[in-house]
């Protein structure tokens, strides 16, 4: 039974997940937009590497909830194994 609620749990949050991406697409392609037109305007190397740090920034946040969710799942999933 704890598998079966589990893969519906599974199901119904990638689902969720995916219909997140599927309709707002826009914003991730105007950020692009706007940092190439705040980087091209100037020849300032010190904007253009805040900019990529900014990015690099960004970028840490979703990778590291993935690796915690993805811990999370290892040890339930480890725990359930050992219970049996």
């Amino acid at each position: 039974m704890l598998k079966t609620s589990y893969n519906i749990a599974v199901r119904t949050i990638g689902s969720v997940l995916l219909l997140l991406f599927i309709l707002n697409p826009m914003p991730a392609i105007a950020q692009c937009a706007m940092c190439r037109a705040a980087l091209g305007s100037s020849d300032n190397d010190l904007q253009a590497e805040a900019v990529n740090d900014g990015i690099v920034y960004l970028m840490i946040i979703p990778y590291l909830l993935v690796a915690v969710i993805g811990i999370v799942i290892y040890k339930s999933r480890k725990q359930a194994r050992q219970g049996k």
